[in-house]
């Protein structure tokens, strides 16, 4: 099986403002860690450095469109699990960040 292109890419985690619900923090029960996450509201948290400019995510390691590793993968909250390698919006992100988009989707 070949490897995803994910692991060498990045640019989702770089690119977009990522809001989940407070009920996926794992002190609410979920799996996020608190540390890693800001509440916003008494519904909404945002992982850290997701709203700053320009957008990481604080779980990111590595250098963008080399090598890249996700630090809470078991862990990550909703958008991330829902966002799908090769869609429009990841093509939106590789641009951002002078990527070509994925040849095959």
């Amino acid at each position: 099986m070949a490897e995803s292109a994910c692991t060498s890419c990045g640019a989702c985690c770089a690119c977009f403002r990522v809001d989940f619900s407070v009920h996926e923090l794992d002190s609410q029960g979920g799996s996020v860690p608190d540390g890693l996450a800001d509440t916003i509201t008494d519904h909404t948290a945002r992982l850290r450095g997701t709203d700053y400019a320009p957008p990481r995510c604080a779980a990111l390691s590595g250098r963008l469109g080399e090598k890249v590793g996700c630090g809470i993968y078991e862990w990550r909250p909703s958008p991330c699990r829902e966002f799908a390698e090769g869609s429009e919006a990841c093509a939106r992100a590789r641009t951002r960040h002078g990527m070509p988009p994925l040849d095959g989707f």
